[in-house]
Parts: structure tokens; sequence; C-alpha cells
């Protein structure tokens, strides 16, 4: 049995090149560094079930989740070997040529041969000439690069989000909205308009505090979402796909100017493909 070993956040072009000739795929339930470095814990690119969904479409025949927990973490190569992957009868294992495992990293591909199992070096995948990863697909999020963002991940990025019943402000400036709380753990690309898909339909999404709504503004971010070609299909889906970065949020000096540019981003949204 092969198997192929990691977090897997966001299931990106990279880990589905390790996932194709993987029959089973060994993860975790929390990104290792939040019991490593809380600290450095990152911000993620998905939740921890649609990161599970993910890696079972990916044509896996098993997904074993494992809890990343200190005692885990001081694991020496050899007994992570012994307690999780000999049990489990894995004859190969899918990675990378700089993967490494067990306490501190000790363990590398060549590690396992003493073991029987082979490692099979499976080459990055690359993006622009550099090594396809979650770190740069969460780094050009963080920028606004959307399109740089959905190529790597080879699907569009998405968030789940709460939806709640707004102020009734965007009504009032005839751009009316739907609303929704985006939970923290994921990544935050900057504040600003966006173009988004929800329920089948494609809308212009303001990701931010409406600074210009003054004392009305929101305390922190919300993702608010105005449709102007076809209205969603039903409102009980809580997924919006993130499809590209229009411009910065920003303080307008009064609400006509606001209503013009929110019609410029209409344009936008009509213009893109």
């Amino acid at each position: 049995m092969t198997c192929a070993i990691g977090y897997f956040d966001g299931v990106h072009l990279g880990h589905r090149a390790l996932l194709a000739g993987a029959d089973v795929a060994l993860t975790f339930a929390t990104h290792p560094l939040e019991t490593l470095a809380p600290e450095r814990a990152p911000r993620l690119l998905m939740s921890h079930e649609d990161r599970l969904a993910a890696l079972r479409a990916s044509g896996v025949s098993d997904v074993v989740v494992l809890d990343f927990t200190a005692d885990f973490a001081a694991l020496a190569p050899a007994d992570f070997v012994r307690d999780y992957l000999l049990p489990r009868g894995v004859t190969g294992v899918r990675c990378g040529a700089n993967w490494n495992f067990g306490a501190k990293g000790a363990g590398r591909p060549e590690t396992l041969a003493g073991f029987g199992i082979a490692a099979e070096i499976v080459p990055y995948a690359e993006y622009k000439g550099d090594a396809v990863s979650s770190t740069r697909i969460r780094a050009a999020l963080s920028h606004g690069a959307i399109a740089d963002a959905n190529a790597m991940l080879g699907s569009t990025w998405f968030v789940r989000g709460e939806l709640f019943t707004g102020k009734g402000l965007g009504r009032k400036i005839g751009f009316p909205t739907l609303n929704f709380h985006i939970p923290s753990y994921y990544v935050k690309p900057p504040n600003g308009v966006y173009v988004v898909r929800y329920a089948g339909a494609r809308g212009i999404a303001n990701w931010g505090v409406a600074p210009t709504m003054g004392t009305e503004k929101w305390p922190e971010p919300v993702l608010e979402i105005h449709f102007t070609e076809t209205m969603p299909s039903s409102f009980g889906d809580d997924r919006i796909e993130i499809l590209d970065f229009i411009r910065p949020e920003r303080t307008f000096a009064s609400l006509d100017a606001l209503k013009e540019q929110i019609r410029r981003d209409i344009a936008f949204l009509s213009a893109h493909k």
C-alpha cells in the first residue's frame, strides 16, 4: 500500500500530484504548527471538513486522520514508521525530495529504506517557475492575487460563511446585499471588492468594514454580496467562491461617490469572463 503524508491545506496541484498514485492519504486533524509553534500557525485555505472532502475526492481509497499532539511531534522517525506506517501495511510513501518527518524533521525519504518502505519522489508542481505550496498560495491571497492563487490551487478558492441580516444600508442606496460572517481561521485577503459566485450567481462583494458608512461601518470585516446578473438559485448554501480582485476598499467623500464607484465595479463584473 502506498500513502501520501501531509496536512494538505488547499489540496492544491502539488498535493494532487502526490495523491495521484497513492492508495491512502495520511493527514492531521490540526496544522502541525498549532502544536509546534502556535504563534506561527497560519490561517488556512480551507476548513477541516472541506480538506477531508477534497482528499477523498482525489481518488485515494482512504483518508486517515491523526492527532498532531506534542507526544506525536516528539516521535523519532523510526518510532513513527513502526507505530503508524508498518501496522497499516505501508510499502511506499509518495513525497517530495525535501520531505521530512519525525521529531525535528530528522527523518528523510531515504530513512524509509531501512524499514523496507520505498520512497517515491514526486516532482514538485510548478507555477511561473516556482514550486506550488500552501504557503505560496496563502501569500498570493493575502496580496489579492486571486488569479494566481486559483491557478496554483487548480480550482476556485472558496470560503464558507454564515448568512446574517444586515443593517439594510445597501438597499437604501440602491445596492442590496447578502451579508456573511467569514470564520477567522481562513486566510484573509485585503479588504476590497471582489468578483464572487454564490449559489450559481455571480456578484460583486465588498469584503471589509464599509468605512464610508462612518459610525455604522462594521466593527470587523464582513463579506457583502450584490447581485447584478441573476439571483442565487437558493439561499441555503454557505459556500462563496472568490473569482477575482477588483480594487482595494476605500473611504469615499460621499454616498454619491460610493454609488458611482459601485456602478464602475458592476461594469467590471459585466466584462469579467
